[in-house]
């Protein structure tokens, strides 16, 4: 298996948030009217980020801030979309801005931690995901503790992988996504009783879908567990037959 079929998914995951606006300077009545254009042209930048518009979010969200340079958000999602039209120079500056802008943001230090990764600057990456991790106002550290095991892995470094995820699941011990990038790496480094230990507890909780199906017939491939093997099978089958995974099986014959 290909470790981009799975491990890509908690970079998938990262979104965008919304973020306070700081207006301009000018008159009162000014200011207002400033930044409620400022946050109404960020919004229809992110909505046509996310329905892949990508020039049309590129030219809002510059709109946006040249009304309100502060806004970090609005300087992330255009990191976001410069790299969505392949200018990765360009997100990068955006992505600086933003940290600039908001040095002490959670969020704002994550999404830049995952554009490094997406660079293979694992390093850089790494010291970006802890300064999230550690800011007091990230209620959510078990989702940047697992972005960053799943950096880790990609890099690989599979000892700060685990690291990462592990503490991913004292936060949060029935976290899902932890659960899983656990299940791939151990998979990965050829511990496939854990490997199967966590795709169950992962299941426990979590609806399957046809690429972690197709995990765990590989699991039980190497376990030789041809009934559990079979079992996986026959429900990536009836429950996703038009999946590429699906696909690999009446392949395989």
């Amino acid at each position: 298996m290909k470790k981009s079929n799975l491990v890509l998914g908690a970079m998938a995951a990262i979104l965008v948030g919304s973020g306070c606006v700081s207006t301009t300077t000018g008159p009162p009545e000014k200011k207002a009217d400033q930044g409620d254009a400022a946050e109404l042209n960020y919004q229809l930048g992110a909505r046509y980020y996310r329905k892949g518009d990508y020039d049309l979010a590129r030219d809002r969200l510059q709109l946006a801030l040249k009304q309100d340079p502060k806004n970090a958000f609005a300087w992330s999602t255009l990191g976001l979309t410069y790299e969505a039209l392949g200018n990765v120079r360009l997100a990068e500056d955006a992505y600086d801005n933003a940290v600039r802008v908001a040095p002490r943001d959670y969020q704002i230090q994550e999404n830049y931690a995952v554009f490094l990764c997406r660079q293979d600057r694992f390093d850089d990456a790494r010291g970006y995901f802890d300064k999230a991790i550690k800011a007091p106002t990230n209620d959510y550290s078990e989702r940047t503790y697992t972005n960053a095991g799943v950096c880790m892995m990609q890099k690989p470094d599979y000892a700060a992988a685990e690291q990462y995820l592990r503490a991913a699941l004292e936060r949060r011990p029935n976290h899902g996504e932890a659960l899983l990038q656990m299940s791939v790496l151990s998979y990965e480094t050829g511990d496939n009783l854990r490997a199967r230990a966590f795709l169950q507890r992962y299941l426990g909780s979590n609806m399957p879908t046809a690429p972690v199906l197709y995990h765990g017939i590989l699991i039980e491939e190497k376990l030789g567990d041809d009934t559990a093997r079979r079992e996986y099978a026959m429900q990536l089958l009836r429950d996703f037959p038009n999946s590429a995974e699906a696909e690999r099986i009446r392949q395989a014959g």
